[in-house]
């Protein structure tokens, strides 16, 4: 019985990464560029989430600071502050719906680049950051989903309240668990990508070569 579980967490995993990666490549394309282009021209990544999502927030920054898989010099990244453990964080009745909002209102500055993760697509807190980063003109680059059924759409209410030159990437699942593996991959893919631009496309994998 707990194998059979186990076997379908994997093979539910796997065909949502399978099914989802035509359906992102070109807004993680576009999020890619949008992240290099900040960088590269003094900017900083500020990045957030919603719950449990503010771990892969945190992971993104680590990487951007320190390094993914090659060694460079470090890129300005920096993880908001949020409670992870409020069980409303990632819904409209966050328990401190501004937490982010005043960090972006603190920190950000016109160029820079607001990461913000959200499964539901309806985190108030994760809202309220994007509206702070709109408003010191910041680029928004929202790794969304619809989890639980709550999102009303695209991206919920935080997919709604992005602007044309913000990117999204939505994934299409119900589920916050599958939704945030996919999230985990697409971070991964961003460091990859900023790192191939920056350092040229080598595979840091011999396997890769062999595949």
């Amino acid at each position: 019985m707990l194998e059979q579980r186990i076997q379908q967490h994997f093979i539910d995993s796997a065909d949502l990464k399978y099914q989802a990666g035509p359906l992102l490549e070109k807004p993680i394309a576009q999020a890619m560029q949008a992240l290099l282009a900040c960088v590269t021209s003094g900017g900083k990544i500020l990045s957030c989430g919603a719950g449990v999502s503010s771990y892969l927030a945190a992971q993104f920054a680590t990487h951007f600071v320190g390094r993914f898989e090659r060694d460079r010099p470090e890129l300005a990244a920096l993880a908001l502050q949020g409670d992870a453990t409020d069980p409303a964080a990632d819904t409209p009745g966050a328990s401190d719906p501004d937490c982010y909002a005043r960090q972006v209102r603190a920190l950000g500055q016109a160029g820079d680049v607001l990461l913000a993760l959200s499964a539901s697509g309806q985190s108030v807190a994760v809202l309220a950051a994007v509206e702070a980063a709109h408003a010191r003109d910041m680029t928004v680059i929202a790794l969304l989903g619809n989890a639980g059924n709550t999102g009303g759409g695209n991206g919920g209410a935080v997919g709604r309240a992005l602007r044309e030159t913000d990117v999204l990437v939505c994934v299409p699942h119900e589920r916050a668990a599958r939704i945030q593996e996919v999230h985990m991959l697409t971070l991964h893919c961003f460091c990859d990508g900023v790192d191939a631009q920056l350092l040229g496309d080598q595979d840091t994998d011999s396997s890769l070569l062999s595949a």
